[in-house]
């Protein structure tokens, strides 16, 4: 392939630089709320179920628009949406910050979900259309995978430092100036690309995806959460049919929110398939262990944020090199070995206790971190270079949809787990029914309700639920570990042949 203009496109790395300011916003937000769940739950006393939603309904939100919003990108031009999104989210972010009860906080949420949509993929369709030169390309997407990781994991550090500095709505409100530089700087720098024949916006193919991805999650949430009942048994029918209604629809529409026909492609579906399960295996760990540096081994904020460091290193350091390795060697080792790696860090950390120091898990950390680096880098690549350049959006769109859909069901699935286990804790005798149920909501919960006791069965009752949360932390790595080794060979299998595009055609 000849270098064409595009591919010397001047300030495209700038461009580029406010591209991945976006990305980063989005994961810090996915994150930071880890930290801020005791201060939070102490200012709005949220249920349990509440709490989970809070952190949660962000996520569903944007998994269930990421298709029809890459597809909306594709059709009226992704730069517009990338800044409209960008505007809103800005302005959303303050809605959050000024909540005052559980419910206005997860409308909040879920509204700073539909702008958090707009920006993901828009980002990538937008370095595919930058970068045309493969090499360049690769890099550049591994800049923003390392910045999407990175967010993963510095979300915490920076929720750390403002919550031992401010009330916990500065978390949000962080995202105001940032969201300004990428408006202003975007309308100078960012070339506008869309689709030249895309046809119409189908709004009940966006509904289906819509109520499909929501039923299906709110579905593994509740059963995970409180084991078989008729409410998630109702939202797995709703939300089954209406996906199964949505890849029929596709199949006949002239022109489709998402075309399925690149599901045929087996590189695709394998990427697809490896960058879910990357994602649910790290943001899981990542969610749970910031509550596990807090209420459990007693770290301030942001002690318990730069314990979390080691993820972001690795997963950038890997993110940059990725393209390089992947050429070197092959796409399936990159990716096989990356989730292997997970995986096994995960493992260790079945062997976790609420003494384990330091040194083993951080070092579990930078596994993690180097093995989703690799991992979600590559992907990202295959996904985007098995596409023709039009349907960049709904390719991004769907690559995002696994990164979204898998840190929800990282942290509904591993945190149902966690929490299921935590509930059956017994309680101290001399403990009140009142404070009893509050405790058994939350490990934060238990905290703030063992400050009406006498400290003797104070400290009985938090180390009851210490144990019974860790007990709860070491099933969930098991069950990771297990998930990620399973898709390590899956990869393994389904990326035979898979090779990164190289400067010419193949």
């Amino acid at each position: 392939m000849t270098h064409t203009e595009g591919a010397r496109r001047p300030g495209r790395w700038l461009a580029l630089s406010v591209l991945v300011l976006a990305v980063l916003l989005v994961a810090v937000d996915a994150t930071v709320l880890g930290l801020a769940t005791p201060f939070l739950s102490e200012d709005l006393e949220p249920t349990g179920t509440q709490l989970l939603w809070i952190g949660d309904v962000y996520s569903f939100v944007i998994a269930g628009l990421l298709v029809s919003m890459g597809s909306l990108g594709d059709r009226i031009g992704r730069k517009k949406l990338l800044l409209l999104g960008a505007t809103a989210f800005g302005a959303v972010s303050v809605l959050n910050a000024y909540a005052t009860s559980p419910g206005a906080m997860i409308v909040a949420r879920a509204l700073l979900g539909v702008a958090g949509a707009t920006l993901m993929p828009s980002t990538l369709a937008l370095i595919r259309n930058l970068f045309h030169d493969p090499r360049e390309r690769s890099l550049a997407i591994g800049i923003w995978g390392a910045m999407a990781s990175a967010g993963a994991a510095v979300g915490p550090v920076v929720g750390g430092f403002l919550l031992e500095h401010f009330w916990w709505g500065s978390v949000f409100l962080i995202n105001l100036p940032v969201m300004a530089v990428l408006v202003l700087v975007g309308i100078k720098l960012i070339p506008e690309s869309k689709n030249p024949d895309p046809g119409p916006w189908d709004l009940p193919s966006v509904a289906l995806s819509l109520v499909g991805m929501i039923g299906v999650v709110y579905a593994i949430k509740e059963l995970a959460s409180h084991g078989p009942s008729l409410d998630a048994g109702l939202a797995a029918l709703a939300g089954a049919g209406a996906l199964t209604w949505f890849v029929r629809r596709q199949l006949t529409l002239p022109a489709p929110l998402l075309d399925m026909r690149l599901f045929r492609h087996r590189g695709f579906s394998g990427a697809v398939l490896a960058d879910l399960l990357t994602i649910l295996g790290l943001s899981g760990l990542v969610f749970f262990l910031s509550q596990f540096f807090q209420l459990v081994q007693g770290r301030q904020p942001l002690e318990a944020g730069l314990a979390e460091l080691p993820a972001a290193v690795g997963a950038v350091t890997a993110g940059l090199v990725a393209g390089v390795v992947a050429r070197r060697f092959s796409v399936r080792s990159v990716v096989a070995g990356g989730l292997a790696a997970v995986g096994l860090a995960l493992a260790v950390l079945t062997g976790l206790d609420q003494h384990t120091g330091y040194p083993l898990l951080g070092s579990a950390l930078l596994v993690v971190g180097v093995g989703a680096g690799f991992s979600f880098t590559v992907t990202a690549d295959v996904i985007l270079s098995s596409v023709p350049k039009e349907q960049a959006g709904s390719a991004s769109a769907v690559s995002e949809t696994a990164y979204e859909l898998g840190a929800a069901l990282g942290i509904a699935v591993l945190g149902s787990i966690v929490t299921g286990v935590y509930r059956g804790f017994p309680v101290p005798a001399g403990v009140p029914a009142d404070v009893a149920s509050a405790a058994h909501e939350s490990l934060g919960g238990a905290v703030e309700a063992s400050g009406a006791l006498a400290p003797q069965t104070a400290t009985a009752l938090v180390s009851a639920g210490q144990e019974a949360f860790v007990d709860g932390l070491r099933i969930a790595a098991g069950v990771g570990a297990a998930v990620l080794l399973a898709t390590a060979v899956a990869a393994w299998f389904l990326l035979r042949g898979q090779k990164l595009e190289d400067g010419v055609e193949h």
